[in-house]
């Protein structure tokens, strides 16, 4: 089916094809994420019911994917999630108010993904560092988005070519553990960490769904290269291909690695070590490849870290051309082409984030996540559907409507079953930034002090 190609940003370059997209959303995706949370995962849910998780996870991610791949190839702009809550809710309407909040919350939720990954690196380079104290491991954390901020101050051609590096090294990483765990697999000692039957209390879905939670954190990063649609090359036809892509690529390695590491390392080691994958190459192949393994983690922990930031970066800026956020985030670097008041701004609170601990800032992000942005563009995804039925559409959601129903009910249930705490932080983002919004709306004469003037057209 040919594709329409969408207007091409002033001073955006559209250098990105299928190969470097599909290498950005899988950097984004699996990262340091899975070699950090698989113990907390495994904890939460006794043993090899985590496997549930990764399924419950793997659904809801390709679910939401398809809701994605069909917002990304219909409206291919840069920022994403901000141009589809703003047709979907109206432009001069709520959805103004709501593609605000999703920058809003941008300014949070990014810098907590990226410390996230900060915070991983940072552990695992303790593995090669023994005598580094504590406060050593928070200052590297810290220090790390500020390096990428220094790496990412370019354009987005060399960035392209840069991550299918990244990817490969990422999926060197996954291979290894899968390849040198299959002679090792036991489906005995996968049951054998399990209780059976389950205990179906409430008790055991509470826990699904926080084990869930940590899943979908893992997933994450599939939809990145929606808010880099206008550096892609035919992105009617290239985002859902990534898209969808990543999302099976990365699932199935979750549950081979998960499997492999069940496999080899006694359950009460796995749940204790903050290097799983270091422990379970060192058992494998020695005390040498266990090094050699933290030195590629590092790399892993970097690329996702390096691809998240650049997406990110795009958000605010989009925003800010549209007139719907502050005006210094528009600027564009005036020889790379690049936002680079977005790039830093994120870098620099993402530096600060990074010096907090990691269950509080995984937790914290996916709920102001799933609240402010998720939820909210997976119930926009069927309004857009009503309210504009002649938007050309390059891709359609497969089996409409039911993995959008899927995928709503799935957010509901993860914040339905999230820390407290983290659900605090995520409905204090909402609060604060309405207030933000209505203030800055009362002065501006926007919704809903003013009149719309008209709606904007989604053809």
């Amino acid at each position: 089916m040919r594709t329409e190609q969408a207007p091409e940003r002033a001073g955006l370059r559209r250098e990105l094809g299928l190969v470097q997209a599909t290498s950005l959303a899988i950097t984004d995706m699996v990262g340091i994420g899975p070699y950090i949370t698989i113990p907390l995962l495994l904890a939460t849910m006794g043993g090899a019911w985590a496997m549930l998780a990764w399924l419950v996870g793997a659904l809801v991610a390709f679910c939401d994917g398809l809701t994605w791949a069909e917002l990304g190839a219909a409206l291919p702009q840069a920022g994403g999630s901000y141009h589809y809550l703003r047709e979907s809710y109206g432009a001069q309407g709520a959805g103004r108010w709501l593609s605000f909040l999703m920058v809003w919350q941008i300014v949070f939720s990014a810098p907590l993904s990226v410390a996230s990954g900060s915070i991983g690196f940072a552990h695992y380079l303790s593995y090669l560092l023994p005598d580094l104290p504590a406060y050593g491991v928070r200052v590297v954390a810290a220090i790390f988005p500020l390096v990428l901020v220094a790496l990412l101050y370019r354009r987005i051609g060399v960035i392209g070519k840069m991550s299918v590096v990244l990817a490969a090294g990422v999926l060197g990483g996954c291979l290894w553990i899968v390849l040198a765990g299959a002679p090792h697999l036991s489906v005995g000692r996968l049951l054998a960490t399990a209780p059976s039957p389950p205990p179906l209390s409430w008790m055991f879905w509470a826990g699904l769904g926080h084990a869930t939670l940590y899943a979908l954190y893992d997933f994450f990063g599939y939809y990145n290269v929606c808010y880099l649609a206008e550096e892609i090359r035919n992105p009617g036809r290239v985002i859902p291909r990534a898209i969808l892509l990543s999302i099976a690529t990365v699932g199935t390695l979750y549950l081979l690695m998960t499997w492999s590491f069940l496999s080899v390392v006694p359950l009460p080691a796995l749940l204790r070590t903050q290097y799983v994958a270091s422990l379970y190459i060192e058992i494998l192949e020695g005390p040498l490849a266990g090094k050699v393994m933290t030195l590629l983690l590092l790399w892993i922990a970097f690329s996702s870290v390096f691809s998240l930031l650049l997406g990110y970066s795009r958000i605010p800026y989009a925003a800010a051309v549209d007139g719907n956020f502050f005006r210094p985030f528009a600027r564009l670097h005036s020889r790379g082409h690049f936002p680079h008041i977005s790039l830093v701004t994120l870098g620099v609170i993402a530096s600060l984030f990074s010096l907090g601990r990691l269950n509080e800032v995984i937790g914290s992000l996916i709920a102001t996540r799933v609240l402010i942005q998720y939820l909210p563009q997976t119930i926009g995804f069927f309004l857009l559907r009503a309210r504009a039925p002649m938007l050309p559409r390059p891709f359609r959601m497969w089996a409409y409507p039911l993995p959008g129903i899927l995928a709503a009910c799935g957010w509901v249930y993860v914040l339905a079953t999230a820390a407290p705490r983290s659900l605090l932080f995520a409905v204090g983002v909402l609060v604060v930034g309405t207030a933000a919004y209505l203030l800055r709306a009362s002065r501006r004469g926007e919704w809903p002090f003013g009149k719309p003037s008209s709606i904007h057209s989604t053809r």
